[in-house]
């Protein structure tokens, strides 16, 4: 019988459609249904197999990936998302369900995305010339095919995401081709059509630009790899070593929704699918503790939205930002490191006070999964994950090491030395591998250690995965990625615009300069005779760091985080490069603030789906999860005062100052989870709570001037609580 706080499997299924816009698809009849199935594994087959093998040439691949974008997402989505047009409708007008008007953009998607590659190298027939000659002067087929892609484009993201990501995609357009128009330094000559298509259309930026690219090869291949890994039990394995970890200390369920949703979002590449898996389990069991259901819901949002920022594997835009910035993806795990780990830290405090402040126990030693038992049954699981990490840091493409990572997903799931015919599986993995040392692409560690895991897995204990319901797992990964694959196409219109006319410059020198003239209006606050707190440069920095920070959490509103981080970082960054702040802090600082968005309100889709798992207020619940994510708020901040957080310097690593910055920011969080729990060692007045959050923001400037004021502001509220503390024990 089921408990008044759980959930069961049709009510999360239907709360993920509810809030993740790429969940809730079209009905279609049977015969569309099996097309449908064979375009999805046609699809992920040949993503997983050109990663493990051979790309084509870009135009051909971006060309194929879009070709299954416009087929799916026209055949899935219709074009108003209501209940009526997403159940199953048949007549005149449609073929098994779907709407001709949709088969018709389906043809013209394909035609458009297709184009390019036929008549890359020209098509002496149709007057077509190589493509190099094309360039910024395109034909009558390069300008017809090229305003079909971009509006259909445009139409894709609104299906699978809602409307602001085009409409903000719009107003880069017109500012693109009326630049004439636009007042002050914003203004430009504006864009000639024709080379505003042009641009759009062909490699290097536009929809066949870097985003599509990251996205065709690599993200993808992720999205399938959590999708197939959570299917063969990893997602389980997490979740039970979570509980085993944390669920028997005070306000153990919360504790564990924190632990799960870290591990959880090493394989999860949406937060609201990372909210509704763990939550599932941690809301009702914080629920059922005594925790209220706006904080139970909002702790688990707030810690699934930072399994995008969580190494080592993180959300698709973390793949992008290493080859904007053109370094190996191994650079940005290290650099997230300590970030992600501010960001747990203050989530894990606020539960803990929290917990204390409401009297909250643990799970009890029955509720508590057996370690041994656990691992008895589960040991294959993490296999798989060994094998892309291994493959992935020793200095490999990120796509092979996720074909890796699948190709051991399958055997994990599929292969049994009880079933010899099973060991196919294995056998063409492990054929691979050796094909793969014989042509020097692997040394004979990674070979060795491949062929060890591929000789372990079979021995996995569980239940033999069948080959439907891996189909099916690859079917539910290429759903999972179309709203991406559409955000990426849509967003490379935004960075040919940016490329194009120069905007990024032109608002990061209009955000410099508001900043400066305010820090000058300000500078007389604190500066005392002699004695100057701050400098101009000093406030023209924080002042620039939180408009950029605002514009970023503002813009996120309903915006995927991948595809703000891309918008974000072309306008931002060059605000930030003119404050001398390094690259890879510049588009850290981009990539957190976009994540803090999805749990602030009005708009926080996981926040709203963790709230109807705990069928409390959205709002409130969306309040908690940011309050619960101001480690996510300070971090961005801490790391671009102190790059050394990053692990980057301009000098060098220094383990001193990395150890002190670090130990300051710590303290600041800590200070600031104490401001929002109202809570300590004793319960705090208001006054108090105040200090406790300038004593902690004050604390997150790495100084040793800013910590000794941090002190003194603090040191009333830690005089405080040991003088409360102390009277607790006397009167007990």
């Amino acid at each position: 019988m089921k408990s008044q706080f759980e959930v069961s499997a049709e009510e999360l299924a239907s709360i993920e459609e509810k809030y993740d816009e790429g969940a809730a698809v079209r009905q279609v009849g049977q015969k569309f249904k099996v097309f449908l199935r064979g375009i999805s594994l046609a699809f992920a087959l040949y993503h997983f197999l050109t990663a493990g093998f051979s790309l084509p040439p870009d135009h051909w691949h971006m060309g194929w990936h879009l070709v299954g974008l416009f087929i799916l997402t026209y055949a899935l989505f219709p074009i108003i998302k209501t209940p009526g047009a997403l159940s199953f409708k048949n007549s005149q007008w449609r073929l098994d369900g779907v709407p001709y008007i949709d088969i018709l953009c389906m043809v013209l998607g394909v035609a458009s995305s297709l184009y390019l590659g036929f008549a890359w190298r020209g098509v002496e027939w149709l007057g077509i010339e190589e493509q190099t000659f094309r360039m910024g002067n395109p034909n009558v087929y390069d300008m017809i095919f090229g305003c079909i892609i971009i509006l259909l484009t445009l139409d894709i993201a609104r299906r699978t995401l809602g409307w602001v990501l085009p409409l903000i995609i719009c107003i880069f357009m017109s500012y693109a081709l009326f630049g004439q128009y636009f007042p002050g330094i914003l203004q430009h000559p504006g864009v000639r059509f024709r080379t505003f298509v042009s641009s759009m259309y062909f490699p290097q930026e536009g929809i066949f630009g870097v985003t599509l690219w990251v996205v065709s090869t690599i993200v993808f291949h992720f999205v399938l790899f959590g999708v197939i890994a959570q299917r063969t039990g990893l997602g389980q394995l997490f979740i039970d070593n979570a509980t085993i970890l944390a669920g028997r200390y005070t306000g153990g369920p919360a504790k564990v929704s924190v632990v799960s949703s870290a591990f959880f979002g090493t394989i999860s590449g949406s937060s609201v699918a990372n909210t509704v898996s763990t939550g599932a389990l941690t809301i009702p069991n914080m629920k059922r503790l005594g925790y209220p259901g706006h904080f139970a819901g909002g702790v688990e949002a707030a810690a699934s939205a930072g399994g995008q920022i969580t190494p080592p594997i993180m959300g698709a835009a973390a793949f992008i930002m290493a080859e904007f910035l053109e370094v190996p993806y191994t650079t940005i795990v290290l650099a997230a490191i300590f970030p992600a780990f501010l960001h747990y830290v203050g989530v894990f405090t606020v539960v803990h006070l929290m917990a204390r402040r409401l009297h909250l126990q643990g799970l009890s030693k029955e509720l508590l999964p057996q370690f041994r038992t656990v691992w008895a049954s589960g040991w294959a699981n993490i296999l798989p994950l060994i094998g892309l990490l291994v493959v992935l840091f020793s200095g490999f493409t990120p796509f092979m090491s996720a074909f890796c990572g699948i190709s051991l997903s399958i055997v994990v799931g599929m292969s049994r030395y009880k079933s010899p015919l099973t060991l196919t599986y294995s056998g063409l993995f492990a054929c691979f591998v050796i094909w793969k040392f014989l042509g020097g692409g692997f040394d004979l560690t990674i070979t060795l250690i491949l062929l060890c895991l591929l000789v372990i897995a079979p021995f996995n204990p569980q239940a033999r995965i069948q080959l439907n319901e891996m189909a099916e797992s690859f079917e539910t990964g290429v759903k999972y990625a179309l709203a991406v694959g559409a955000a990426s196409a849509a967003v490379g219109i935004v960075v040919g615009v940016i490329n194009t006319t120069g905007v990024g410059f032109r608002i990061g020198f209009m955000v410099t300069q508001g900043a400066s003239a305010l820090g000058q209006d300000f500078h007389w606050l604190f500066t005392w005779g002699a004695f100057e707190l701050f400098t101009v440069e000093d406030l023209t920095l924080f002042i620039s760091l939180v408009f950029i920070a605002i514009a970023c959490i503002l813009m996120g509103a309903g915006i995927p985080t991948t595809a703000l981080y891309i918008m974000l970082v072309s306008v931002a960054q060059p605000a930030l490069a003119q404050l001398g702040i390094p690259p890879i802090a510049s588009h850290m600082f981009v990539l957190y603030y976009g994540v803090v968005a999805e749990i602030t309100p009005p708009v926080c889709t996981s926040a709203y789906a963790a709230a109807a798992i705990a069928n409390s207020n959205p709002f409130r619940t969306g309040i908690s999860a940011f309050t619960l994510g101001l480690g996510k708020v300070v971090a961005p901040m801490a790391f671009v005062y102190a790059p050394v957080l990053l692990f980057v310097s301009s000098t060098g690593f220094d383990l001193w100052e990395f150890t002190y910055t670090a130990c300051s920011a710590i303290a600041g969080v800590i200070a600031l989870s104490a401001s929002v729990v109202g809570f300590w060692l004793a319960p705090m007045h208001t006054i108090y709570r105040i200090l406790s959050a300038l004593g902690g923001l004050v604390f997150i400037a790495p100084s040793l001037q800013a910590d000794l004021i941090a002190l003194l502001i603090c040191l009333p509220v830690i005089l405080s609580q040991f003088f409360h503390r102390g009277h607790q024990h006397e009167t007990r």
